[in-house]
């Protein structure tokens, strides 16, 4: 099997390596298909302090079970799946209240251990979750991040009749806006990209509002005659990001607020900030127990998937991945690997 290495920031190799056998309780997976993540593209460029090279990438992973180990009773031979990013023990106290994407030992698959841009690979049967086989493996990959979704704004508690600003309207930001009309939100979208905030329209955005162009406070007052947002989600997250969402005029008192990154450059937020206006600060990280409901609106019919992939990429030109991190086109949003199909458009 061949599997695709990143030996440091920049730099990648092609190894040719046995399949693994799967051990008591693992499955082996033949992938199918790989989404692409921002995070595969700090860790490849070198922006992830808390990575050690080498290492394999990719979290957001389908494939087909080729084999299962000894012990294993809920998956078989031919199960389509994906696979969790977190990688948990099972018993530390944040484990077993259901936040195992918190564990005290957490691991983030594609970083803190090897992900799935390889042929084959093995999980322990708790970490793979069956979805049905109408199911585009293409499709499927994109499981992961829309978990995501779902996990921040059962986080932030959106309910109907909340005006929601989701500021970033990329791959998660989109993912976000989708989750929170579901749930009947009013949504303002913010962004320096026309094309993103059109795709936000069609996913449903109230409102949108280029930065670049216009003035984010006072638009936000304009769209709420002056009462500010229920609920800001940051998924622009560049250095300063927190501290513009939170300026007077965008949160409503009480309102409240997620920055979604792992930016370490300190912002000018104060507690005078927070506390004058009694904001809350939710913190998120990875999903739990967010899969199988995410798997379930896949198959209902809830998720938009179009425009939401702009690159195809079969593995056998997986170069062309690293090509286009490096240096991204105009047209660039969310990348798809193909293990064993011919590239295609969108």
């Amino acid at each position: 099997m061949k599997q695709v290495v990143v030996t440091a920031p920049h730099t990648f190799e092609i190894q040719e390596v046995p399949i693994p056998v799967p051990t008591a309780g693992e499955v082996l997976i033949k992938m199918k298909a790989a989404s692409v993540c921002g995070s595969d593209y700090h860790n490849f460029l070198g922006e992830n302090p808390q990575l050690t090279y080498p290492r394999i990438l990719g979290h957001e992973n389908a494939g087909i079970i080729e084999a299962v180990g000894l012990g294993v009773t809920k998956l078989k031979e031919g199960d389509h799946v994906v696979v969790d990013i977190v990688i948990a023990c099972g018993t530390c106290p944040q484990c077993k209240s259901g936040r195992r994407n918190i564990c005290k030992t957490v691991k983030a698959r594609g970083s803190a251990i090897d992900g799935g841009w390889r042929e084959y690979f093995c999980v322990p049967e708790h970490e793979v979750f069956v979805i049905p086989d109408e199911i585009p493996f293409e499709d499927a990959a994109l499981v992961e991040p829309f978990a995501i979704g779902e996990h921040t704004t059962k986080r932030a508690a959106v309910k109907a009749d909340d005006v929601v600003l989701v500021f970033g309207t990329g791959t998660i930001g989109a993912i976000i806006l989708q989750a929170c009309k579901e749930k009947k939100a009013r949504v303002i979208c913010a962004d320096i990209d026309d094309r993103l905030l059109n795709r936000a329209l069609q996913y449903g955005a109230d409102f949108v509002i280029n930065t670049k162009k216009e003035d984010l406070v006072g638009k936000i007052q304009k769209i709420t005659n002056g009462n500010g947002v229920d609920v800001i989600f940051d998924a622009a997250c560049f250095p300063g990001s927190l501290t513009m969402i939170m300026q007077p005029g965008v949160p409503t008192n009480g309102a409240r607020i997620m920055p979604l990154g792992f930016c370490n450059i300190p912002e000018k937020v104060t507690q005078a900030m927070i506390n004058g206006r009694e904001l809350t600060l939710i913190g998120s990280r990875m999903s739990a127990d967010q899969f199988e409901p995410t798997i379930k609106k896949f198959c209902e019919g809830k998720v938009n998937l179009k425009g939401m992939v702009s690159h195809y990429i079969s593995f056998g030109n997986i170069g062309e991945v690293f090509h286009m991190i490096e240096h991204p086109p105009s047209d660039l949003r969310k990348m798809v690997i193909l293990f064993d199909q011919e590239e295609r458009g969108t």
